[in-house]
């Protein structure tokens, strides 16, 4: 049943009526009584008999005889319920999308013709928390764990073809990589290798995740791939259809409305197509004789799922790809300390250019901080744009050739402070941080909206601001004002460019709106490395790092003229890693360190959030592992707080059951305050 609630993440048995019979299969939408309320549920086993020794009721309704919910992804939903301490209800919700009646009616598109031999029709699936299956009037439906499916086979369950094979003859880019032709000859033999890749400055990674679908489909298998948000997709979107043609795969987004996402996902679960494509959406997709499943970008925040159990596309899509015996592929222009894991436990093969390879195809990357710069100019410690940064930016703009400039806030001074004593500028209201948003404009609080125009700094008394940081327009303005008769362009939240066109220009964007230019940046500047560098955040360094290669990465290879100046200290370990662009270096570093402080991935953190006393009931409910700290409590947001648990990886099962056991007895009792559980939340200060 569709009631969330830890107490009930169980299955139910219900009898099937007769009349209900025909079309009470697994994995269709019913509706149950429950508690004297009609509910919405699952279907999820028919059997000849229940266990359960009382009364049993009757299904009330088929809502729609179309089984959407597949065997794989029900048992995928339940491990990740179990995973994250959450309830198979909440992750059905993320994994099938509402129903849209109309798209249901539509004409189907006749499927393609099988590969090899048919899928066979395994045994029915069970579903969801609290789902709904019964014992019957005629066989019986149970709600119990559903038969597993054949692991070597995902998806046999589902009697769904796969579309012909392509032929898949050049591994084409990825032979820059030594492991990349044998990885791409695997896919395609039906094998599953599984890989983390490092992708060269200037690669075509659409293209090359293209490739790997095409072998895999080569191989008679379907695959999904989620990338971080629309841009991403839409040039893998370009990218598959130029390989394999229209109509072989579609796109899952949450963006894309009701009705063409429930098509999207229809098409995929009658086995229409064999690949599915989209941002975190996707990574329950349904798709038969699953293969492959590939994640680009893999550090990208968009992936963590804001809704509970809060499940991060990574993880999920590993978690599927041992349940289903799939192939998988992590990649992006970084390597995150979860991928460095995979790598270091053997559980994938890191996929890497060799030197000469990078030298030729990476920029000559330079750094302001170090002795030499220092001694040339001495104000580049200090300088938001040292000479060098301006001298690159000046000759390769007097070249012919576009610059980009990356800043990390957007807006005209997202932060200022009183001029006099530098004290941060806060709203008298409700402390919130004042910001400019124009030249012109009065100091307005970023949090409540509140306009304070007749600002006094409380420490002393001064009336005037300064920038505390400069956001991309006050950027764009600044450096507009330096090379007269550029054309410059801002890309950010308020406008994203996709490409620009080659010559003489400034682009201003903010991390992740980078656009394309037409052959190539002559130059990237990056600016306000602090503002990254300096987060309260774990992740602080490696998310710096990311930010800097993925825009490095869109400049012209060093022998060709591209050059990157970034205006940090030469010494610390991002630069490095970006100036030897080496992300295993670095990921191989940070995952050192959180060993030894340890921080995930190293071992397993959940974080228990909520008023002081409802976290204190919780954990005094959970009968926690032997081996479990509890640190804090540490102050959260809207008053409440924060404690960590935190156990050794080999304990993470015992940990989430733990927890989600706690809750369940809350629950029960109806404790009024409720409290969030994340297991291994990308924020843990």
């Amino acid at each position: 049943m569709d009631v969330p609630l830890p107490h009930l993440d169980r299955p139910f048995d219900y009898l099937v009526p007769a009349g209900l019979a025909a079309d009470a299969v697994p994995g269709v939408r019913v509706k149950v009584r429950f508690a004297g309320q009609l509910v919405d549920g699952w279907l999820l086993e028919r059997v000849d008999a229940s266990t359960h020794g009382g009364r049993l009721a009757y299904l009330e309704k088929v809502v729609s005889a179309e089984p959407v919910l597949a065997a794989e992804v029900l048992r995928l939903a339940r491990a990740v319920a179990d995973r994250y301490a959450g309830n198979l209800a909440d992750v059905l919700r993320l994994a099938v999308p509402p129903r849209h009646a109309r798209v249901e009616k539509e004409p189907r598109a006749t499927p393609a013709p099988a590969v090899g031999p048919p899928a066979s029709v395994g045994p029915p699936a069970s579903v969801g928390p609290p789902a709904a299956a019964a014992p019957a009037a005629g066989p019986s439906a149970t709600a119990d764990p559903p038969a597993a499916a054949d692991p070597a086979v995902p998806g046999a369950g589902d009697g769904i073809g796969v579309p012909p094979r392509p032929v898949v003859t050049d591994p084409r880019g990825w032979r820059d990589y030594p492991a990349g032709p044998a990885y791409l000859a695997a896919l395609a033999d039906g094998r599953t290798p599984r890989a983390v890749w490092s992708a060269l400055a200037g690669e075509d990674w659409a293209a090359r995740y293209a490739d790997a679908v095409a072998a895999t489909l080569a191989g008679g298998r379907g695959a999904v791939v989620v990338v971080a948000d629309a841009r991403d997709l839409d040039r893998l979107d370009a990218a598959l259809t130029a390989l394999l043609g229209p109509g072989r795969h579609v796109t899952l987004s949450a963006a894309l409305g009701p009705a063409r996402r429930y098509r999207a996902f229809l098409a995929a679960r009658r086995g229409d197509v064999p690949v599915v494509i989209g941002t975190r959406a996707a990574m329950f997709a349904p798709v038969a004789r699953l293969g492959l499943v590939a994640i680009w970008d893999d550090g990208d925040d968009l992936h963590a799922e804001p809704r509970a159990p809060y499940p991060h596309a990574r993880e999920v899509l590993l978690t599927r790809a041992r349940l289903s015996g799939a192939a998988a592929l992590v990649g992006g222009w970084t390597r995150t300390a979860e991928g460095q894991l995979l790598v270091e436990t053997g559980w994938a093969r890191e996929v890497v250019a060799d030197r000469a390879t990078l030298r030729a195809r990476t920029p000559a990357i330079a750094p302001t901080g170090d002795d030499p710069q220092l001694a040339r100019d001495p104000g580049a410690a200090t300088a938001r744009l040292p000479s060098l940064a301006w001298t690159t930016a000046r000759d390769t703009l007097r070249a012919d050739a576009p610059v980009l400039v990356q800043v990390p806030r957007r807006g005209y001074l997202p932060s200022v402070s009183c001029a006099d004593c530098r004290t941060p500028a806060r709203c008298p209201h409700c402390s919130g941080p004042l910001a400019l948003r124009a030249a012109d404009a009065p100091p307005a609080c970023r949090w409540c909206g509140r306009v304070v125009a007749a600002y006094a700094c409380p420490q002393c008394g001064g009336r005037r601001l300064r920038a505390a940081v400069t956001g991309a327009r006050r950027t764009a303005e600044e450096l507009g004002r330096a090379f007269p008769g550029v054309p410059v362009r801002t890309s950010g939240r308020d406008e994203v460019l996709t490409d620009v066109p080659a010559g003489a220009g400034l682009v201003i964007a903010t991390p992740g709106a980078e656009p394309v230019a037409e052959g190539g940046y002559g130059a990237v500047l990056l600016l306000d490395s602090w503002a990254l560098l300096t987060r309260a955040d774990l992740r602080a360094g490696e998310e710096t790092l990311r930010r800097w290669l993925s825009a490095a990465a869109l400049a012209r290879p060093a022998p060709a003229g591209g050059k990157v100046v970034v205006v940090a200290d030469g010494a610390l370990a991002p630069v490095q890693a970006l100036l030897r662009w080496d992300p295993g270096w670095f990921a191989a570093r940070e995952l050192a360190e959180r060993r030894e402080l340890g921080f995930p991935p190293a071992v397993r953190m959940a974080s228990v959030t909520g008023d002081a006393d409802a976290v204190a009931d919780l954990l005094a409910q959970a009968r926690l592992p032997d081996e479990a700290e509890v640190l804090g409590p540490v102050p959260a947001d809207q008053d409440r707080e924060r404690m960590l648990v935190r156990v050794p990886r080999s304990r993470a099962a015992a940990l989430a059951e733990a927890l989600h056991v706690a809750a369940g007895v809350r629950s029960a009792r109806r404790a009024a305050e409720p409290v969030r559980l994340q297991v291994d939340p990308l924020s843990l200060f």
